[in-house]
């Protein structure tokens, strides 16, 4: 892939001769614990999805991605233990507190927007760049904290963001030679909560902005991908931010369309309200890995076929 601004294209087929791609989408700090939790158990059951040809994270799921590319998965699961026990600890990351009016109208120029046109993009990447949030700095440092990786773990790993300036969607990969702490502090930069990222010569928001949680292009033309999302478009009230249910069904059938065979596996539990909220993070992982033992073995079936 040449260059980090890659349009969103089904047709392009970005994933063209990989074998197996993982996704694994955005969803705060509960999906964060839910996805390490699953991740975790099939590993435990000799499933270990981190051998994934291709590995793509979007907000959540790009700190998640990165944890099972650098074959860390387990001691991350103490990690979120710990942030479950000390919920403060979760201030290493994002700020507690009202927001400030600037960054409250950066949050509602993202979540009551309809479309994810470019001019909407722009109109909610401008909130962003003006909202006064904590130092950028200061996020990726945190984040790296947590990480615990230094190098990027592998050129497996795609890690989406978009330009809060021009509304393109960026993949940041190994060879852009941008920090992994800042990559998903970028990827994780949810408008008027954290501050967008300089990342080379943009300025990056979280890659759910960009009308998808998932990027399943990034994976359109492989022979098969798992996809681990918050939400599959069958949720009739979903109303919030750049997607909607029509275009999240949307995308999964355009993937299935390329050929790619694929797998969507949402958390069977209630997603609650406030996904950012640390003290639920030790349920999310619990339930997670109780959903592991469910799918265990179709999930088997479809990734080893």
């Amino acid at each position: 892939m040449a260059g980090m601004a890659l349009p969103r294209s089904m047709a392009a087929l970005y994933g063209r001769g990989i074998e197996r791609g993982l996704v694994l989408g955005g969803g705060g700090m509960w999906f964060v614990a839910w996805q390490t939790g699953y991740l975790r158990r099939l590993e435990e059951l000799g499933l270990a999805m981190g051998s994934a040809d291709r590995l793509v994270g979007t907000s959540a799921g790009s700190i998640v991605a990165s944890i099972l590319a650098g074959e860390k998965l387990g001691g991350f699961s103490r990690t979120v233990d710990l942030l479950a026990r000390a919920p403060a600890l979760l201030g290493l990351v994002a700020s507690s507190g009202p927001l400030e009016p600037s960054c409250q109208r950066a949050l509602d120029a993202f979540r009551d927007s309809r479309d994810c046109e470019p001019a909407t993009l722009r109109t909610i990447g401008f909130a962003a760049l003006a909202a006064c949030t904590p130092s950028a700095d200061t996020t990726a440092r945190n984040l790296g904290v947590i990480l615990r990786m230094r190098r990027w773990p592998s050129s497996r790993l795609h890690v989406t963001c978009v330009d809060a300036f021009t509304g393109e969607r960026c993949v940041i990969t190994r060879s852009a030679g941008v920090p992994l702490a800042r990559a998903t502090a970028a990827s994780s930069a949810v408008p008027g909560i954290f501050a967008p990222q300089p990342v080379q010569d943009r300025k990056c928001m979280d890659g759910g902005v960009a009308g998808t949680g998932v990027h399943l292009d990034l994976v359109a033309g492989a022979r098969r991908a798992l996809v681990i999302s918050l939400v599959d478009g069958t949720e009739p009230d979903l109303a919030w931010g750049t997607m909607t249910p029509a275009t999240i069904r949307q995308e999964f059938d355009d993937l299935l369309a390329t050929g790619t065979q694929a797998m969507c596996i949402v958390p069977r539990a209630p997603v609650p309200e406030d996904v950012m909220d640390p003290k639920l993070a030790a349920t999310a992982a619990r339930e997670g890995m109780r959903q592991a033992d469910e799918d265990l073995d179709r999930v088997r079936a479809f990734w080893l076929a």
